[in-house]
């Protein structure tokens, strides 16, 4: 079908349902593409699009943004992905850091830390992300690279999510929110899976999801297909796991990628911006490369990192937009003093964050 005969049916599919349906997103490049596309006012009324945790700059714990600036500011030179400069630390940005002097080189991709470290021995790569890019972080601490390890596994995240006390019931859709209310007891009635991270993860992890689930592609026809599936599923009562991007990804993944992570890390309880410590979503170094493991390296210095922070209080509900509990634009910051040039939040400082997204394509 072509894409005005699948926004067709989509409303088709609605009418007959007859009760609101919310369908959260689950990458950033998704939540860009129905942005970017207009889609959401092209959903019927009783179906709401909303943007969850995909963003791996917004969920990173603030503590791990705490730590890497003191590192940096120790001396210890730093290198980072470019969307991680501006999320605020309690202290500061690495971009603040940078600005008062601290060695913070941006990369575009990891073969330039490696090359970077043989001029710089005692250099850090602050290795952050889902699977789409944990795999070319294992490569490079093979290749001698030291890195801070803050890389999460997408799955546990979605068990999260589902586990949620606040999923039950859809409210009634008319009734009003205030600006910055959460709403509770709001139902997830299907993920959109991210296409990305499934590339490199296959499709049959998530078998263990009763919901409707679509890995979906990036352009706007994929996502309203997706869309159009996902409420078929949801009006003939399935729970399946459609996968529309077979272009790219297979139902056993990437296997030889996830060997090399394997390889490497190993599982650990992490904390996630929004969702809180959740078990077994980390992904640490193993010991036998734990000569290249910052954390390892330097414990001492990041125990007192640490035992130094103290919490700045903030009105940014970054951690609300994350969870898919309010929209951007209920945060009480959102285009008023948190912009892209002025992020208070990461959900505004990455491209991918919602925030940043609502900003750029609503403004």
């Amino acid at each position: 079908m072509k894409s005005d005969e699948i926004i067709k049916n989509i409303h088709k599919l609605a009418a007959k349902i007859g009760r609101p349906v919310r369908l959260m997103e689950l990458c950033g490049t998704h939540s860009q593409t129905i942005a970017e596309h207009g889609l959401k006012e092209l959903m019927p009324a009783w179906v709401t699009l909303v943007s969850g945790p995909g963003c791996p700059v917004c969920v990173t714990d603030q503590s791990d943004i705490d730590v890497v600036v003191g590192l940096a500011l120790a001396g210890i030179p730093v290198a980072v992905y470019g969307d991680t400069m501006q999320v605020p630390g309690n202290l500061m940005s690495l971009e603040e850091a940078a600005q008062k002097g601290a060695d913070v080189s941006i990369v575009y991709d990891i073969t330039e830390a490696v090359r970077m470290q043989k001029e710089k021995p005692n250099l850090v790569f602050f290795g952050l992300g889902f699977e789409t890019t944990t795999g070319m972080t294992a490569w490079a601490i093979q290749q001698g690279l030291t890195v801070y390890s803050a890389h999460k596994l997408f799955p546990p995240a979605m068990s999260a999510l589902l586990e949620n006390n606040n999923v039950g019931p859809h409210p009634n859709p008319l009734l009003k929110k205030e600006r910055g209310q959460v709403e509770k007891n709001f139902q997830i009635d299907g993920f959109l899976d991210p296409g990305h991270v499934s590339a490199m993860i296959g499709t049959r992890v998530y078998e263990q999801f009763k919901i409707p689930q679509v890995v979906a592609g990036f352009s706007g026809e994929d996502v309203l297909r997706a869309v159009n599936k996902l409420l078929t599923q949801i009006l003939e009562g399935r729970s399946d796991v459609e996968n529309d991007y077979l272009r790219l990804v297979k139902k056993e993944g990437n296997i030889k990628a996830m060997k090399l992570i394997a390889e490497v890390f190993e599982t650990g309880n992490a904390r996630w911006r929004g969702l809180g410590e959740i078990k077994n979503s980390g992904l640490k170094i193993r010991k036998k490369y734990r000569n290249l493991d910052a954390k390892f390296v330097y414990a001492d210095l990041i125990k007192k990192i640490k035992s130094d922070i103290k919490i700045k209080p903030s009105a940014c509900q970054c951690g609300l937009v994350l969870q898919g509990l309010i929209e951007p634009k209920q945060c009480p910051l959102f285009g008023r003093t948190c912009t892209p040039d002025r992020p208070q939040g990461a959900c505004m400082v990455s491209v991918e964050g919602s925030c940043n997204v609502e900003y750029r394509y609503k403004k």
